[in-house]
């Protein structure tokens, strides 16, 4: 499963490595992307908003805009 959603608050680096590094510690979470104000999250589905919203809200930033994406199954990614 991908979760995407928008993150309020990042301003630097420094946010993106701060939420970056906080997402890690989440059992269930597979990869984790962060940019400037966003997050995309492959996870193995039994990972909640809530507990991503806490992770990213543990370093200082708002979780919002929740989005859920079924993961694409191409020959190259079995």
């Amino acid at each position: 499963m991908i979760t995407r959603a928008r993150v309020e608050g990042m301003r630097s680096k420094h946010c993106i490595t701060a939420v970056f590094t906080s997402l890690a510690a989440v059992e269930g979470i597979e990869r984790a992307e962060v940019g400037m104000g966003w997050i995309e999250v492959l996870h193995n589905g039994r990972v909640t908003f809530l507990e991503l919203r806490e992770a990213v809200g543990a370093v200082g930033y708002g979780l919002v805009e929740e989005r859920r994406l079924l993961p694409v199954v191409t020959a190259e990614n079995g």
